[in-house]
């Protein structure tokens, strides 16, 4: 389910998964196939940690990054779910190729 919610953004950012939602920060973005499919990768991230557990490791992996980087959004770029939807949000057919916990490739 696709939610809009414009004002809790920050910078550059422009969508967000919170199973079982996708929130993003304008209308029009629900056209970007891409963008989409980025935040659907992040769903199957959750589904496969059930959820609650995928938010605990997403903030520890970007504590833990952003003492090795000391800069919060490119911590944010080096987390092993980012990397792996970053990787693949232009195939749109790795979801139905993708095999479960593929994000720990990319810790």
């Amino acid at each position: 389910m696709i939610v809009i919610i414009r004002h809790l953004f920050y910078r550059n950012y422009v969508g967000l998964s919170l199973w079982p939602f996708i929130i993003l920060k304008e209308d029009h973005l629900k056209d970007d196939i891409y963008l989409l499919n980025h935040e659907r990768i992040h769903l199957r991230q959750q589904i496969e940690l059930l959820v609650i557990p995928f938010y605990f490791f997403y903030i520890l992996e970007w504590v833990i990054r952003c003492c090795y980087y000391f800069d919060g959004y490119k911590a944010y770029q080096n987390l092993s779910f980012e990397r792996e939807a970053f990787r693949h949000e232009k195939d749109l057919d790795y979801l139905q190729k993708r095999r479960a916990f593929s994000f720990l490739r990319y810790m």
